[in-house]
């Protein structure tokens, strides 16, 4: 056995076969009820002529159909790969055929937008009820007639893992990595939450022969203490939902999966409260700000004595929201936040505790893997405050799909070592602390100045008045861009002259935003990360700016 996602799946479905391994509303499966599931379905793909290195695209939502589908593809050898389900007819297309799709796996409720694709495969999951499109394949029905025998091909950790990622300035791209990478990479290596188990130091010497003996290492007998229950509130066609999910299940843990279309802080707490949830993973500020609020507006209206962990990626956590929420919670003993894309997953992390250091908003702790790269790719010397590119090295994706000259730009080769730059910006301390300043694509140009849009946020969100805040760059004349701020305020009346007051004392005059949008809500991704695009169509559409 190798370092493969469904071997190590079937050896801890085979060491903990008893154990909640997936919660989603009403329905919940064991370890051996999900394998069993999953290798009925995977055998049920193989019967449609699915077959090693075949792209199936997921055009699901969270649920266990989701998890079931995605291992089923791992068992085969086949790839699975993540398809957003609010995509409509051309951006679904593009995917198809970029990622060269041979099946798509998606509810009969889109058969609308999936039937005129073009795939060879289409397999429906019925979520309303209505009769099968003609030519497709019912789901319910592979998953209940295959066969539970794992008589499957050997595998390896060569096998791809895919992600699609991007599209926020640009069009989707596909990140490949091995199998291998991304299980010690990005899902925690079977012990999330601890050191990789890759670590020998980690592990008593008779486990580390095989990869089975060092997932089981980690596991513990099927009736010792509760395992990690995890709830993760970026969704499974995302890196951050994905991640969380595969991490907890790798490890023993239990998958409780938020099902609801849109995340009501109300149902994420009845849902902590319920399922004795111990890890939270939030995606920065647009999730965690909700959530706070609620909190606070109802001190001990739930209980979450469960909670031990809260993690946060893919977008800013603001300190204060920070020190909120470790007051709003006191089970909490630490607030993970990191520094990651799904070509880099661990760049830096910032660890808070009570009674630790001060809160901060993008300040991170660079890991020995990462460094500051120059437009040379030398390292910028800690301490000069030059602006770099952040670069990763050690276990890193092959590429991305179909994109030779893209792959060339972002993973490139340093003193004979490849290291991964997908494109923040950062400077860093002489102590190896990295000051996040953004993603260069969505970099302003003010007077041949560069302004980073989420260093401005960060500091817009420590205003009183601001519940959520976009910063974009509009055209000037004179300057080139202007700095312009969208914001969604928490209360009262927020006038630009008093938003560029609190701004100067934190931030050089030419950051300051110039324009003030101020809007009844700010659109995010489904990520929770910015929308940039429509940021900036508010700061087009003729709208009065203050």
């Amino acid at each position: 056995m190798e370092f493969n996602l469904a071997d190590l799946f079937e050896c801890v479905a085979d060491h903990v076969p008893d154990r909640e391994a997936l919660v989603c509303g009403p329905r919940r499966s064991t370890y051996r009820e999900l394998d069993a599931a999953a290798t009925r379905v995977a055998h049920g793909f193989a019967s449609l002529g699915i077959g090693p290195g075949d792209h199936v695209g997921l055009v699901l939502r969270d649920g266990v159909d989701h998890v079931e589908a995605m291992l089923a593809c791992y068992k085969l050898r086949a790839v699975p790969v993540n398809v957003n389900y609010r995509y409509v007819a051309d951006e679904l297309a593009y995917l198809v055929r970029d990622a060269s799709l041979v099946a798509l796996v998606a509810p009969r409720s889109r058969a609308d937008v999936t039937a005129g694709l073009g795939v060879a495969t289409l397999i429906e999951v019925d979520d309303c009820g209505t009769s099968l499109t003609p030519g497709a394949h019912a789901y319910e029905d592979l998953r209940t007639t295959g066969s539970e025998r794992r008589d499957f091909e050997a595998r390896s950790g060569d096998d791809h893992y895919v992600l699609y990622t991007g599209g926020t300035t640009g069009l989707p791209k596909g990140v490949v990595w091995r199998q291998e990478d991304i299980f010690f990479a990005a899902l925690g290596g079977g012990n999330p939450g601890g050191p990789p188990i890759e670590a020998p130091e980690a592990i008593g010497p008779g486990v580390l022969a095989n990869p089975a003996g060092r997932v089981a290492a980690f596991l513990g007998p099927d009736d010792a203490s509760p395992p990690l229950v995890a709830l993760a509130l970026g969704p499974l066609v995302h890196a951050s939902g994905q991640w969380s999910a595969l991490g907890t299940l790798l490890s023993g843990g239990t998958v409780v999966l938020f099902s609801e279309p849109h995340v009501d802080a109300g149902a994420v707490l009845d849902l902590v409260a319920r399922e004795r949830i111990v890890a939270l993973n939030l995606v920065g500020d647009a999730i965690a700000r909700p959530l706070v609020d609620a909190l606070e507006a109802r001190p001990g209206g739930w209980d979450t004595s469960s909670l031990l962990l809260l993690g946060s990626g893919g977008s800013i956590l603001s300190g204060d929201v920070k020190d909120r929420l470790l007051a709003a919670l006191p089970s909490v003993i630490a607030l993970i936040d990191g520094i990651g894309s799904s070509e880099s997953p661990a760049q830096a992390v910032a660890v808070t505790r009570r009674g630790g250091s001060p809160t901060t908003s993008l300040r991170f702790s660079a890991k020995p893997t990462t460094m500051v790269v120059d437009e040379s790719l030398r390292p910028v010397p800690a301490g000069s405050g030059i602006v770099g590119r952040l670069a990763t090295t050690g276990r890193v994706p092959l590429g991305y799909l179909s994109d030779p000259e893209r792959s060339a730009r972002t993973f490139v080769e340093i003193d004979g070592a490849r290291w991964s730059l997908p494109g923040d910006m950062a400077t860093m301390d002489p102590d190896g602390t990295v000051h996040l300043l953004g993603r260069g694509s969505f970099c302003i140009n003010t007077g041949g100045e560069k302004v980073y849009p989420e260093e401005v946020e960060a500091v817009m969100k420590a205003h009183p008045l601001v519940a959520d805040a976009v910063v974009v760059g509009i055209p000037d004349e004179r300057w080139g861009e202007r700095v312009a701020a969208v914001v969604q305020t928490a209360a009262g009346t927020l006038t630009l002259d008093e938003l560029q007051a609190h701004c100067r004392e934190h931030l050089a005059g030419y950051k300051t935003p110039r324009v003030l949008h101020v809007v009844d809500r700010i659109e995010r991704l489904p990520t929770g990360k910015a929308d940039y695009r429509w940021a900036q169509a508010v700061t087009t559409a003729g709208l009065s700016p203050r």
